[in-house]
């Protein structure tokens, strides 16, 4: 019997995660953002061709097991996608195509009744932009390297779990399951680290990789309520915190919803953790259904960036569904963390 499965990553650039002065070229249309993929990929390739993401990695895996339940062989395929990126001036339009960098596959790991493999793909984006350097000429015209690492572990009993297991830290990463569903995002973007240190020697084509903070994907009301807070809700407040920062604590008043739209934020009530989210998660509903005060504290556990605005900005019952939600989430303590399965 032959078991196969796959993990698909997608790269893209959101609005969010970009932020001062880097922002200018998007804002003025030389360049742009990313519409958000989609939660199902059925056409990767159609995809591409329609310049959805930045660049894509694609890690299939399969082994033989015989009657008796033991692996017999195995083997891997698949490979990196670069797309492109388009720029606008003076009413010319320019496409500049990435370029792809060799795949890193190591030997698969074998073990008991398992085999896990491991694919990096990337490259260099496709838009070339000055970077400051120690020597001569002082200045290079040189994008930076971007990438993904990805595992799968394929059980003889036909179980498969697949993880990001590093990746730049820019742009965002989606992670798609064998069925083409969305599983995992990344929780944070460094757009500045990135720009300032991904080239040669730091990438996993020299002598690092950068570990994926991996976090659960939002439920389909918090995408739906997110759209509201950004689009229709008035315009959010975006506020920046440092890791170890408190966005409110518990008891105090409050009426405000907030949005992540970057880095991770754990809930914690009475000092004990109850939950992490990531991107796309919607807190802080609940002090305005029950007596106004705050029934947790939020704290951020890396650096992230939160949208806010007032509750009743947005659909009272879709607040009441949400609350009943998180009461689950924090009775069973759910949190992510990198290596969780789908």
């Amino acid at each position: 019997m032959r078991v196969h499965s796959s993990i698909t990553s997608i790269s893209w650039i959101p609005s969010e995660a970009i932020q001062g002065g880097s922002r200018v070229p998007f804002d003025v249309g030389f360049t742009h953002y990313d519409d958000p993929p989609p939660d199902r990929i059925d056409d990767l390739a159609e995809l591409q061709a329609a310049d959805r993401f930045r660049f894509a990695n694609v890690l299939e895996g399969w082994i033989d097991v015989d009657s008796s339940g033991r692996i017999t062989g195995h083997g891997c395929g698949g490979g990196g996608l670069m797309g492109s990126t388009s720029v606008r001036l003076a009413g010319l339009r320019h496409t500049f195509q990435a370029v792809a960098l060799p795949d890193i596959r190591p030997t698969a790991e074998v073990g008991d009744g398992w085999v896990r493999f491991t694919q990096t793909a990337g490259g260099r984006t496709g838009l070339p932009a000055p970077r400051r350097v120690r020597r001569r000429p002082f200045v290079q015209w040189q994008a930076p390297l971007v990438w993904t690492t990805l595992s799968i572990t394929i059980h003889a009993d036909g179980r498969a779990e697949g993880t990001l297991a590093g990746a730049s830290r820019f742009p965002r990463h989606w992670v798609y399951d064998h069925n083409g569903q969305l599983s995992q995002k990344s929780g944070l973007t460094e757009f500045r680290q990135w720009w300032r240190r991904s080239f040669g020697l730091h990438s996993p084509w020299g002598d690092e990789d950068s570990e994926a903070l991996v976090t659960a994907v939002e439920t389909a009301l918090e995408r739906v309520l997110g759209g509201q807070l950004m689009h229709r809700g008035g315009k959010p407040r975006i506020h920046r915190h440092k890791p170890g920062a408190i966005l409110v604590y518990q008891g105090d008043p409050g009426d405000e919803v907030f949005l992540v739209l970057d880095g991770v934020v754990r809930a914690e009530r009475d000092g004990e953790r109850l939950a992490e989210y990531g991107p796309g998660a919607l807190l802080g509903e609940r002090a305005s259904l029950e007596a106004g005060s705050r029934t947790s504290s939020l704290v951020a556990v890396t650096s992230c960036r939160v949208a806010a605005v007032r509750a009743e900005a947005l659909d009272h019952s879709s607040l009441m569904e949400l609350s009943a939600g998180h009461r689950r989430e924090e009775q069973s303590g759910t949190w992510c963390e990198n290596g969780s399965p789908w």
